[in-house]
């Protein structure tokens, strides 16, 4: 029985994570930022910690509410999305929001959570929900400016964190086009597609992946 964190799990793509999880016998630890999540997460048999990974201080408490625990798989999932482009600016409290949550958060996150991957007997894996826009080689336009900007700086914070958690494997890994509330219904594949093949491709890493933009079947992003 593996421990699986999941940071940011109320709903959609964290969700499904607890509950494929759950349902294969593991112990997930999973967290959410109000009470209804919370209350998801807890039916579905995890145990679950209040956590807001927008709210510095809120994220900061991370490390001594998982005291003691070697975490095998720990995925950071929270992510919020941004439909602008560059024929405007952002405005600074929407580029605080889309940064706060999807760059900052993961990377007050990699300091406490990474040395408890480390400590795995099973060979810990520390994965980040990124996206293939923010692949700089394949930009096609500026649509979703922010959120573009946001998951190039999530990849690189990955693969630059990754030489000091050597004992570790960290990864960028796009979900694919996904049938969320940020995908939309016409998305090709299902939360639940898009979940079990990630979840193939994490019992998959190796030390070869280290710091590596992986697609959610396992390929390798080229020139990202």
């Amino acid at each position: 029985m593996a421990t699986v964190l999941v940071i940011g799990a109320s709903r959609g793509i964290g969700l499904e994570f607890v509950r494929q999880y759950a349902e294969a016998g593991d112990r997930v630890i999973a967290t959410a930022r109000d009470a209804a999540g919370l209350t998801r997460l807890r039916e579905l048999g995890a145990t679950s910690l209040k956590l807001d990974v927008a709210d510095p201080a809120s994220i900061s408490s991370l490390a001594w509410q998982l005291d003691g625990e070697e975490i095998d798989i720990a995925l950071y999932v929270a992510g919020v999305w941004s439909g602008d482009d560059a024929q405007a600016p952002p405005t600074q409290p929407e580029f605080d929001r889309v940064m706060h949550t999807n760059v900052l958060g993961a990377m007050q996150a990699i300091p406490q959570v990474a040395p408890l991957v480390e400590a795995s007997r099973r060979g810990g894996k520390f994965a980040f929900i990124s996206s293939g826009m923010g692949q700089i080689g394949g930009a096609e336009s500026s649509h979703g400016w922010t959120y573009r900007v946001s998951k190039a700086a999530l990849n690189m914070a990955v693969a630059a964190a990754q030489h000091d958690y050597p004992r570790a494997v960290l990864v960028a890994l796009c979900p694919g086009w996904v049938q969320t509330d940020m995908g939309g219904a016409g998305a090709p594949l299902s939360v639940a597609e898009s979940v079990s093949a990630m979840r193939r491709t994490l019992a998959n890493l190796t030390a070869e992946h280290q710091g590596s933009f992986l697609h959610h079947d396992g390929r390798r992003y080229d020139g990202w």
